[in-house]
Formats: structure tokens, C-alpha cells, sequence
């Protein structure tokens, strides 16, 4: 009797797992990269991020991963590493998966924009989240007023020098929206006045090693330098360090951005002040408005998120 029962047992074991591995993985598992939600009709957004290798795009993707868990959205983040090719690939990536929605935060605003116009004529709605996309239309934008933050980080600078001085600008990635409107701000109130000079403006690319070598490039051939405005934090942090390996005193730097090591730097006096947004506002802003698209609800075409200046 034993002997026939033995061989009973193995064939139930073995059909079970043959029905196991036809059924696939069970509900709310991984199914591998080409399924976006688990079988529960989640619906699924992607976040097409131009760098985490930043702080304030860290600070962004947890805004949205918050908000992605309160909401009940998967969330998808893919990272282009400041390259504009990787990104576009990347967002095809999640067009392949169809997702819901794509936020996207441009490496390069005009680059994505092909991109950006597969994703829509293929019904997926898509979100720019702190710099615009140039040259095609997407659902919602979000983002601070960066004009006003360059006007307001100019502001603190001449008010610091008293009207006058000999100024650098490290610009952001060229391309970028928030590098373009960032400068014009700055540019409106620190442009045409008798006492000003803009001795020197160099892209940095968003980043603190370049800000700290483009720095030191530029102080070779101008030790006078009163007052520095960088585009974002990272870079007037590498500012920073140039000018302090030079053995210069009093010179203001104003950064953008208000990363925690910024803010540090600003309690210590090093930085004298930086333009403050809110990634993490943005993130979940982003999120917030991705349900609704994906609810079919209204959204404004501009969403935006206050500044404030900490010095």
C-alpha cells in the first residue's frame, strides 16, 4: 500500500507546481519590467528624474514617494544622470510600459521634447516638474517662479554690497529652463546700473565640482570679486571652496535651492544666503496632480510653489 501512495504524492506535488508556474507570480508582486501595475489595477506614474546625484532632486523624489504612497500610486523613477539622451531613452522606457502619467523633471528642456509628444498621442499625460519643456505641450507645469528667485537672489546680493560691486554668475546646465530663467532674473536688477559689473558668467552644469573648478578659473584673471550668484546650491558650494582656497574675504555667495548643506553653510557663514524652493512640495504637488489627471479631473496649467529666501 506504502509504495503506491508514494508515487500518488510525488505526481499531486508535481502537477501543483506546474500550475503555480503557469499562474505566474501572485497578486501585487513584481511581474518584471514590461508589466507598470501590480494586478490590482494600481494605476502607475513615472518620474523621470534629470539627476538624484543632487539633493534637492533626492528631496523631490521622496515629496513624490510620499505622496505616491498616501495616493495609492506606483510610482516609477528612472534617473537620467544630467544626460539628455539617457533621459529620452528612459522615458521611452516608460512609455513602453504605459504608465498613467509622466512627470518629468528636463535635463534639457527642448531635448525631451520629441519625447514628450510620443507620450501624449499615446494618451499618456505628462507633468514638467521644476523645469519647463520647450517646444511641446504637457498637462500641468510646477515649479517655483524662478525668475523671481534670480530677482530675489540679486536683490540680497546688491543690497549686501551696497549698490555696487564686481559680480560672477555660475549658470546652470544651458538648455535648462530654470538656468535661463534663473540668469533673466538676476539680470533684470543687477543689469544697467553704473556700479555693477557682471565680471564673468560660466555655466557649471547644476554641479558643486565644476562650480568649485569654473570658480577658480574665473578668479585667476579676477581677484576682485565682490559677490557670486550660482543657479543652485551645489554650485555656489563649490564657489565657496574656491574662494576660500584663495584666501578671499567678504565675498557674498548666494546659492538656490535651499538644500540642507547649503542651509548649514549659510548658519556657519559660509554661503550668505540661498534662494529657498521646495522640492519636496514639488514631488508631492506632482503626485497630487497626476491622480487627478489619471481621475479625470481639471488641472491648471501652471502649479506654483513658493520661495523664500534664508540668510
Amino acid at each position: 500500500m506504502q509504495r503506491l501512495i508514494k508515487p500518488l504524492v510525488f505526481s499531486v506535488i508535481a502537477a501543483s507546481l506546474i500550475a503555480c508556474t503557469k499562474q505566474g507570480p501572485a497578486d501585487g508582486a513584481s511581474v518584471g519590467a514590461s508589466a507598470p501595475a501590480a494586478a490590482s489595477g494600481q494605476p502607475v506614474v513615472g518620474l523621470a528624474v534629470s539627476t538624484l546625484n543632487n539633493p534637492f532632486f533626492v528631496s523631490l523624489r521622496k515629496g513624490a514617494e510620499d505622496e505616491a504612497a498616501k495616493e495609492g500610486v506606483r510610482l516609477i523613477t528612472v534617473d537620467a544622470q544630467d544626460d539628455s539622451a539617457k533621459q529620452q531613452a528612459s522615458v521611452e522606457d516608460l512609455i513602453q510600459k504605459k504608465v498613467s502619467v509622466i512627470l518629468i523633471n528636463p535635463t534639457d528642456s527642448s531635448a525631451v521634447a520629441n519625447v514628450v509628444k510620443e507620450a501624449v498621442s499615446k494618451g499618456i499625460k505628462v507633468v514638467s516638474l521644476d523645469r519647463s519643456v520647450n517646444g511641446a505641450e504637457v498637462s500641468a507645469h510646477i515649479a517655483s517662479d524662478n525668475v523671481a528667485g534670480g530677482k530675489m537672489a540679486a536683490d540680497f546680493l546688491l543690497q549686501k554690497l551696497g549698490g555696487k560691486g564686481r559680480l560672477v554668475e555660475l549658470e546652470g546646465i544651458p538648455g535648462s529652463s530654470a538656468a535661463r530663467e534663473r540668469g533673466q532674473g538676476f539680470h533684470a536688477v543687477a543689469d544697467g546700473k553704473a556700479e555693477v559689473k557682471v565680471v564673468a558668467k560660466q555655466p557649471a552644469d547644476f554641479d558643486r565640482a565644476k562650480g568649485l573648478s569654473v570658480m577658480e578659473n574665473i578668479l585667476q584673471g579676477n581677484k576682485d570679486v565682490q559677490g557670486v550668484f550660482a543657479h543652485n546650491d551645489e554650485m555656489a558650494l563649490g564657489a565657496l571652496k574656491a574662494i576660500q582656497a584663495a584666501g578671499l574675504k567678504n565675498v557674498v555667495v548666494v546659492g538656490f535651492d535651499a538644500t540642507a548643506d547649503a542651509v548649514a553653510s549659510v548658519k556657519a557663514g559660509g554661503l550668505a544666503a540661498t534662494v529657498q524652493q521646495q522640492p519636496e512640495l514639488i514631488g508631492q504637488y506632482g503626485v497630487q496632480t497626476a491622480k487627478k489627471l489619471i481621475d479625470g479631473q481639471q488641472v491648471e496649467k501652471f502649479i506654483p510653489v513658493p520661495l523664500n529666501l534664508v540668510k
